[in-house]
């Protein structure tokens, strides 16, 4: 069978807009994905160039397809389950930033190009002092993208209309305004002189941004029946959930010249993206983190499974419609439609989410996800939200074992041993702990400031709902612990 080509689908030939430092499974099935449609809408019209900004890894692939690939959706549609494949046209070329240098920095005096789309993982954005610019190229991002600029700044000496707009979508809190600083740090570090870092900065555009979307990547185990069906060898295949959102928090307004939300695409303009973000972490990560150990405990594997579980999904709606979305201040209906939505992801029939997968380092992500929502709900109601008080005492038998081995706490469900991995010291706590009364257990948990920044035991009437609930998962088992806190 015959690799995909611009011979079985075409692609217009359009100005490259576009430079992408990535060419991973989230990138093209997210932002390139999106950047397709707009094309196709007539609402963009430009191209993407792809940039590989590490030695590993190879671009053969995208040569022996002409850079076409298929992006496959899988996911429930007005509640339906649903397959949307889209090849996507709008990837011109590619270029190797360390065997093609060439061609690669030849694109800093391509006066189409307006925007760097980045994804080089949350360590990416980092400056180094020891980067060099004579290296070519130099070897951290910030570094790569500081010479990038100059180079560009140098060619079109200073105009203001050759700035870029900068795009990361590392999953680090306010990406944009970290690169611009690490950017700053380098200039000065490599002394490019002020005219240059006054360009830079008034010239060039840094965005903050939030996305969100599972890429599940690369269907291994179907893809010869994919390749069947569709008539063509893809290597290149990307699959994912058909949910997404890309809040783009930026100091200038760009959405005219990247109008992404006219295609219908979901792509929200602001000047603050904290909101976005504190709905997506305490709506879908915090119940993600309030639920997966009590669904694990009752002998759930995967999240579909937990969906599906009567006991559980009461207790997921219950949390969040009843005691997160009450503390938070955007619109109550879209906090509302959000959460409706994250249920249809959690009940995904083709994302296969195990739930000792989310419960890594569950300490850190309850005191991020789920404590700022118990301590504003008390706040605001005067009372203690007793479904994220279970989820304490659901973590703390979850987290219940004897003996470490090979960096992990030893759990036990059903008499099936269970690996709880997380930091060695919560870990050690866990192992020293776990097996006292819960009184005793819970005081030691809730007071240490370690855990949660805080003493917790000043929370007035948690830490006795907390042992309560410890003790009725101890004696009841946690499902019908479970059924008792939800009456």
């Amino acid at each position: 069978m015959e690799f995909i080509t611009s011979k079985t689908f075409s692609k217009k030939d359009r100005p490259v807009k576009v430079l992408q430092f990535g060419e991973g499974n989230f990138l093209r099935g997210f932002v390139d994905y999106m950047i397709d449609i707009a094309n196709e809408k007539g609402e963009f019209d430009g191209n993407i160039v792809l940039v590989k900004p590490i030695e590993f890894g190879s671009l053969e692939r995208f040569k022996n397809q002409d850079c076409l690939y298929t992006v496959s959706l899988r996911g429930i549609t007005d509640g339906k389950a649903e397959v949307k494949n889209r090849v996507i046209t709008s990837v011109a070329d590619t270029a190797d930033a360390i065997n093609e240098y060439e061609k690669y920095s030849a694109y800093a005096r391509l006066d189409t190009l307006r925007f760097i789309v980045s994804n080089t993982t949350e360590a990416g954005i980092v400056y180094d002092a020891n980067d060099r610019f004579d290296y070519l190229p130099p070897h951290t991002f910030p570094g790569k993208l500081t010479k990038f600029l100059y180079e560009r700044f140098e060619y079109f000496k200073g105009a203001p209309d050759k700035g870029l707009v900068m795009l990361p979508v590392e999953l680090i809190d306010d990406n944009g305004i970290h690169l611009k600083e690490c950017v700053n740090a380098q200039i000065d570090n490599w002394n490019l002189g002020e005219e240059f870092k006054k360009w830079v900065n008034d010239c060039c555009i840094f965005c903050s941004t939030l996305v969100d979307r599972i890429v599940t990547g690369y269907p291994r185990g179907e893809d010869e029946s994919l390749w069947q069906e569709w008539g063509y060898r893809d290597e290149l295949i990307v699959t994912g959930e058909p949910f997404a959102l890309w809040v783009i928090e930026c100091p200038k307004d760009i959405s005219g010249e990247f109008p992404l939300d006219k295609a219908g695409l979901p792509v929200i303009y602001t000047d603050n993206q904290k909101p976005y973000k504190q709905r997506k972490v305490r709506i879908l990560n915090g119940a993600h983190t309030s639920f997966v150990l009590a669904s694990y405990l009752c002998g759930n594997d995967i999240v579909l499974q937990s969906m599906e579980d009567e006991d559980v999904l009461s207790f997921i709606k219950e949390t969040v419609y009843g005691e997160i979305i009450p503390t938070l201040d955007l619109p109550k209906k879209d906090l509302e439609d959000f959460a409706d939505a994250v249920m249809t992801r959690f009940r995904n029939p083709y994302v296969k989410h195990a739930l000792l997968s989310i419960s890594l380092n569950s300490v850190s992500k309850w005191r991020a996800r789920c404590m700022p929502s118990l301590l504003e709900y008390v706040k605001r109601e005067g009372k203690l939200p007793k479904h994220l008080a279970f989820s304490l005492a659901a973590l703390m038998a979850f987290y219940t074992g004897k003996e470490i081995k090979d960096g992990a706490l030893i759990g036990n469900r059903n008499n099936e041993e269970y690996r709880i991995m997380d930091d060695a010291a919560v870990l050690e706590f866990f192992k020293e702990n776990s097996g006292k009364d819960a009184e005793t257990f819970t005081e030691a948990f809730l007071s240490s400031e370690d855990f949660f920044g805080e003493d917790l035991t000043k929370v007035e009437g948690l830490k006795d709902a907390v042992a309560a609930d410890l003790n009725d998962i101890r004696s009841l088992g946690m499902r019908e612990a479970l059924r008792k806190n939800l009456q």
